[in-house]
């Protein structure tokens, strides 16, 4: 994994040189314009893509932070399946998109499924959105599975991770530019949380294991 330190994550790059070719190409043509459409559309992909250093707070052992930008949107109980509980973070353009380990833990299953970005309300979009799931187990066999779903996206949806992968909590392992994060969350996990909280990646609490 590139846990890239600077200021802008490294997909974003391409957009930004993009943007300013077309700035500078515009510029010598003279045509103003496009040369300032091109220029404002530098400032926001520098925006979209920026990548600053967050200080994790202290919390105490067995801890589970957001791996995501966003705000809860559904906390729902899962019945017949691995895990007990679902929470649902949603993410806009106006979040920062990095993505960032919620625990110290082990790739167990890493999956990319490139598909089409419809917007969360159409039918589709649970069924055909891109999207990447991991499972991240730590020591104690404690599992989380950490679903990364599109929405209407500019950005494929970018995941630095291979199976298993050892990593520190909050180190960062993708970037997901308007999209849909869920935890899936198992029996033993006390949440801290609730529905409507904006959280921040590797700075909020999600909860404890038990």
């Amino acid at each position: 994994m590139r846990n890239n330190l600077f200021i802008i994550a490294n997909s974003g790059w391409k957009y930004i040189g993009y943007a300013l070719v077309a700035f500078i190409l515009f510029s010598l043509l003279d045509w103003d314009l496009l040369a300032f459409i091109s220029l404002l559309m530098t400032g926001l992909f520098i925006y979209l893509f920026r990548n600053p250093e967050r200080i994790m707070p202290f919390y105490q052992q067995k801890n589970l932070v957001a791996p995501s930008d966003g705000v809860v949107t559904a906390i729902e109980h899962l019945e017949n399946s691995d895990y007990a509980y679902r929470l649902d973070i949603e993410s806009s353009y106006l979040n920062i998109g990095v993505l960032r380990v919620p625990m110290a833990a082990k790739v167990s299953e890493v999956k990319i499924v490139r598909g089409v970005r419809t917007g969360k309300n159409s039918k589709l979009f649970s069924l055909l959105n891109e999207n990447g799931e991991i499972t991240f187990a730590d020591e104690a066999d404690n599992k989380v599975k950490v679903l990364h779903r599109l929405k209407q996206s500019f950005a494929p949806l970018d995941i630095d991770l291979i199976k298993s992968q050892e990593l520190m909590q909050a180190a960062r392992y993708g970037v997901m530019i308007n999209g849909v994060t869920s935890l899936y969350l198992p029996a033993n996990f006390r949440l801290n949380l609730n529905v409507g909280q904006e959280l921040r990646a590797s700075e909020t609490l999600v909860g404890y294991f038990s």
